[in-house]
């Protein structure tokens, strides 16, 4: 009886040892209790002691999790509608305000949080264009919506690490707006383009015509200066040569005349035999005689 008794105080002993050791992990945020009130939050990792049935644990996620805020529509400065797709690395920094706050509840914070962030992306993009939205300028908001998030984020016991904003796109309606716009504008510019390379072609078209009609008319200048030449030479030649021996001359002149027309054995001559076109044949028959 006795020994039953060691037994049972040693497995008492041993519960209560259990039961009064508890672990936090890297990973992990605890918060301990007594009677409802927290007494303690900053627990490294590794093991601690409570009192059994008097003291209570809490853990909570200590990694940085991720919110995915719902796509939703934002007026730009332009007052343009934009669809904006965009994300939030958090983290719980003070454990003791983050139970108090939000009750530890994650999916109660990021409900807190996607409305903080909204409210900031709202005000930040009022005050941008479109333009400047999808330009190096967006990281520059992103800055500014840590800074106006993190103070209200900061009462909840959240550290925001980073927003980011994915995505920045037109709703459909005004996208197929743009679209046809762009379009247009792009037909425009391609209808321009043509008519001007149209003109510059009719431009180079009537430079090389006028180009070649001065060519044509230096060359023929040139031929008829080559041909008068010629013809004054000829002139020169047949006159000394007529002046050398006046019979042979006609003779030659005569026997051009000859040939030019009888080339053509069909023609037929009405002429007088006594003229002189026929002289040489005259003579020609009178030494036959």
């Amino acid at each position: 009886m006795p020994q039953n008794r060691i037994y049972i105080a040693l497995a008492a002993v041993l519960l209560g040892g259990y039961l009064s050791v508890f672990s936090v992990a890297e990973t992990q945020k605890a918060i301990k209790f007594r009677l409802g009130e927290i007494v303690g939050t900053d627990y490294e990792p590794g093991l601690h002691f409570a009192i059994p049935f008097y003291n209570n644990i809490k853990k909570f996620d200590g990694r940085l999790l991720t919110l995915d805020l719902k796509p939703e529509r934002f007026l730009t400065s332009e007052k343009k509608n934009v669809l904006v797709d965009s994300f939030v690395k958090w983290r719980i920094k003070d454990v003791a305000k983050f139970y108090t706050t939000v009750s530890g509840d994650v999916l109660q914070a990021n409900i807190r949080l996607e409305q903080i962030i909204k409210d900031g992306m709202r005000g930040e993009f009022s005050k941008n264009t479109i333009r400047e939205l999808v330009s190096s300028k967006r990281s520059q908001i992103h800055h500014v919506l840590i800074d106006s998030s993190s103070p209200i984020a900061h009462d909840m016991g959240i550290e925001i690490t980073d927003i980011r904003v994915m995505r920045v796109d037109l709703p459909n309606e005004v996208s197929a707006s743009v679209y046809h716009r762009m379009e247009a504008e792009r037909a425009r510019v391609a209808k321009e383009f043509r008519s001007r390379g149209a003109q510059e072609a009719e431009r180079i078209r009537a430079d090389a015509d006028r180009q070649r009609e001065v060519l044509f008319a230096d060359a023929y200048r040139e031929a008829e200066t080559l041909r008068g030449e010629g013809d004054a030479t000829a002139a020169e030649i047949y006159s000394k040569a007529y002046g050398k021996n006046p019979e042979f001359f006609a003779f030659y002149g005569s026997l051009n005349a000859y040939t030019k027309t009888f080339k053509n054995k069909d023609a037929t001559i009405v002429a007088d035999p006594d003229s002189d076109f026929f002289r040489y044949f005259k003579k020609e028959k009178d030494k036959e005689r």
